[in-house]
């Protein structure tokens, strides 16, 4: 029998987690929430940029979405900016008995020495008067920040450091609020927006640092992190609009989480708008961005990842990743056991039920 599942928000992560809602059989769709005025009344597969019609059409009414009784919401509203409001959400479908996968809020990928415990228990008691349970995760953090690094990390016989790090050209990502209100390009050099603020990025990472101590089993001391910016040469066009002259084009950061003193878990980010931009920071793999897990250690690791897709670049393929983790996890968190779930207590999303021969 197919899972009943409602779609909230139809951005970057929520219109191509959308494709696979209509297109997957084990999925049924009950509704789909936007927050946009413009996109209510339409049609499911408008949204998601295919040539069918779905009959379900887009609603802005949050408590439509819960009378429609879905088995679970995939919740992709954006988080980043609105972490108060995407936490109350969560806990009214889990409330309603409803289970949430989703890209936000973030910290719910691993809240503990995250957030506030009573923030915690509040969504744990939720999760119990409603029988549900909760799974956020993505790419960064994600995938390349606990399920690859465990995996490998499980064929060590000794880990002294790992690090991930995202290396990536972004002149093509079409999201205005994340370009530049939250990661602040096209600010001038020393202007930090709010990610940027002490401790806010300790805050962003620090899920996947603590998630990544826990399951090698050692005690995060402390985390610290900074940041670079590098200026633009010349004006210069991308997706969401014009960098100019010497305002920020690129930035690298780092959050460190420290055992004894020493950096044990590192994730590192090195964004660029322009490849030919602060050439003495990492390069990807490939052209436009990949990923990459480095373990010291023995054995020692280093394993690029480089999503590729038909429908897009290196940025389009990224967001493609979250959402088909996201999506393929349904099945599990809806048989998990009510509360906060985790990469560390699910078992392995597999992709059972993805293969479709060209």
């Amino acid at each position: 029998m197919a899972i009943r599942v409602a779609l909230i928000g139809t951005g970057n992560c929520g219109s191509i987690a959308l494709r696979q809602l209509i297109s997957d059989a084990r999925f049924d769709l009950t509704g789909v929430w936007v927050s946009s005025p413009a996109k209510i009344g339409k049609d499911a597969g408008e949204l998601a940029r295919l040539d069918v019609m779905t009959g379900v059409t887009a609603v802005g009414d949050m408590p439509a979405i819960i009378a429609a009784r879905p088995d679970c919401v995939v919740y992709c509203a954006m988080g980043d900016v609105r972490p108060k409001e995407s936490l109350a959400d969560v806990r009214a479908f889990l409330e309603a008995g409803i289970n949430v996968v989703g890209s936000s809020p973030g910290f719910l990928a691993y809240p503990w020495g995250v957030i506030p415990d009573r923030a915690i228990e509040r969504v744990e008691a939720a999760a119990r008067q409603g029988d549900a349970s909760v799974f956020v995760t993505g790419v960064d953090p994600g995938f390349v920040t606990d399920l690859l690094p465990l995996a490998l990390a499980g064929t060590c016989q000794s880990v002294e450091q790992i690090r991930t790090m995202e290396i990536a050209d972004y002149a093509t990502y079409d999201g205005a609020t994340v370009m530049f209100d939250v990661m602040g390009f096209g600010n001038e050099i020393g202007d930090l927006p709010m990610l940027y603020q002490p401790g806010m990025l300790s805050l962003a990472w620090g899920v996947g640092i603590r998630q990544l101590a826990a399951g090698l089993g050692i005690e995060i001391d402390d985390i610290r992190d900074s940041v670079e910016q590098g200026p633009a040469p010349e004006d210069f066009d991308v997706a969401v609009g014009t960098i100019r002259k010497g305002t920020v084009a690129a930035v690298r950061f780092l959050i460190e989480g420290l055992v004894g003193g020493r950096p044990a878990i590192v994730v590192e980010h090195i964004t660029r708008l322009r490849g030919d931009l602060r050439p003495d920071w990492a390069q990807p793999a490939q052209q436009g961005g990949s990923y990459r897990v480095e373990i010291t250690g023995e054995p020692s690791y280093v394993m690029d990842i480089c999503p590729t897709s038909r429908h897009g670049d290196h940025n389009y393929a990224a967001i493609l990743a979250a959402a088909g983790r996201i999506v393929n996890a349904i099945p599990d968190v809806v048989a998990a056991a009510p509360g906060i779930r985790t990469t560390l207590d699910l078992p392995l999303v597999t992709g059972n039920g993805v293969y479709r021969p060209a």
